[in-house]
């Protein structure tokens, strides 16, 4: 059995769990980063699309090595196929996309990490969680092997699934109400309008979510779908092949590689700091819940985490009141505007595909100067009565 003993251990190597490490490593804690699998980000659990401000926000530099094209607007698709249209042909963008590769993006974040100072353990899978006097043990199977891994901190980085946080006590997990199942194809021999846009698709053909097209190429595209099995008795699987079946731009495509998991679109959980733990990521809910996007959330939480872990490292202090700063400055900076993305994506899971349409029949007719969650629900709630009274007071 091996023994190692670190100021902070990091569990999962997502965006959300290097981005953690790395900054971490750069404050001057001792930082150890593990990841259960053999290949970091290997497999993709996402549609791949992130804000290129965002990543420039967070001092992370854009590389055509992990840039698989460039979104530059986005269609929003209704049940009777009316599309709205949001591109740089037609507004001003406040900021560009990408669509990336998260095999290469991924690891490109836990070079970061080692670069900056932390160490990085692949194919080690934790299986408990202990508390000690001073610290936290991580029992964990590296190699065939037993480690033992003591910190005086954890960062919970493993996912909507998360075992750490529960494990320390945390009532951190998801709701099944708020867990949407999620598979995409990546596909080739697609027919796309136009191969520079994001598409979503909207209504019944995705129960509780939707549908989505994400371009990579010339005629290659992650082929998504998120439902609530709240809201159907069909798989995630059966809806999507309905779906690439009926689409005149993925009827004479063909899969090239498959993934599924869950998205957590229940918010942030409230339960995500403890003594000697922080939990970020998915593990934690930071998922925007009407966009169903994560990942620039997850790199803004990984980075509080890993400057909040080394600051209590630096002054003895790994209680839960003193690593609360991180829920501060992840409400202040993230959650603010979750709670009324919730409500609107309550609002329009009440509505049905006859009422989807005539909101996209209004916006169509629209002159939209902007692109952000907030202006299309100030848009939702000018073109629609309905939507005045369940989400007026939100803005």
């Amino acid at each position: 059995m091996m023994d190692i003993e670190t100021d902070i251990v990091v569990v999962g190597a997502g965006p959300a769990g290097s981005l953690a490490a790395r900054e971490a490593a750069i404050h001057g804690a001792d930082v150890l980063l593990i990841d259960k699998k053999a290949e970091i980000g290997s497999p993709k659990r996402c549609a791949e699309g992130v804000s290129k401000q965002g990543l420039i926000d967070l001092g992370i530099q854009p590389d055509p090595r992990w840039i698989a094209r460039k979104s530059n607007g986005v269609r929003l698709v209704s049940p009777d196929q009316t599309s709205v249209w949001l591109s740089e042909d037609t507004i001003d963008l406040p900021e560009s996309g990408y669509v990336l590769e998260r095999k290469v993006f991924d690891k490109h974040m836990a070079m970061d990490a080692a670069r900056a100072g932390a160490k990085i353990m692949i194919r080690t899978r934790a299986t408990a969680l202990e508390r000690t006097d001073d610290g936290i043990v991580i029992t964990a199977e590296h190699m065939g092997e037993e480690v033992k891994i003591t910190a005086k901190i954890v960062i919970a980085a493993d996912g909507p699934e998360s075992h750490i946080g529960r494990w320390a006590g945390l009532d951190c997990n998801t709701k099944f109400d708020n867990m949407e199942s999620c598979i995409q194809f990546e596909m080739a021999g697609l027919e796309m309008e136009n191969n520079n846009v994001i598409q979503l698709y909207f209504g019944s053909v995705a129960p509780g979510g939707y549908t989505w097209i994400f371009p990579k190429g010339e005629d290659v595209a992650n082929v998504g779908i998120g439902v609530l099995k709240t809201h159907t008795d069909k798989t995630a699987y059966e809806h999507l092949m309905e779906f690439i079946k009926t689409c005149p731009e993925t009827q004479h495509a063909q899969p090239v590689e498959m993934n599924m998991g869950g998205d957590p679109v229940g918010g942030i959980v409230k339960d995500r700091v403890g003594d000697n733990i922080i939990v970020v990521g998915d593990a934690a809910g930071f998922v925007n819940p009407l966009t169903g996007g994560g990942i620039n959330s997850a790199l803004e939480s990984g980075a509080y985490a890993g400057i909040v872990a080394a600051d209590a490292i630096d002054s003895g202090d790994y209680s839960k009141k003193n690593l609360k700063e991180y829920v501060k400055l992840t409400d202040e900076n993230i959650g603010k505007g979750y709670e009324k993305y919730k409500k609107a994506k309550e609002y329009l899971l009440s509505l049905n595909d006859d009422e989807l349409d005539k909101i996209a029949h209004e916006f169509a007719k629209q002159d939209i100067d902007e692109i952000s969650p907030k202006s299309l629900i100030k848009l939702l709630i000018k073109v629609s009565p309905k939507a005045l009274l369940k989400l007026g007071k939100l803005f």
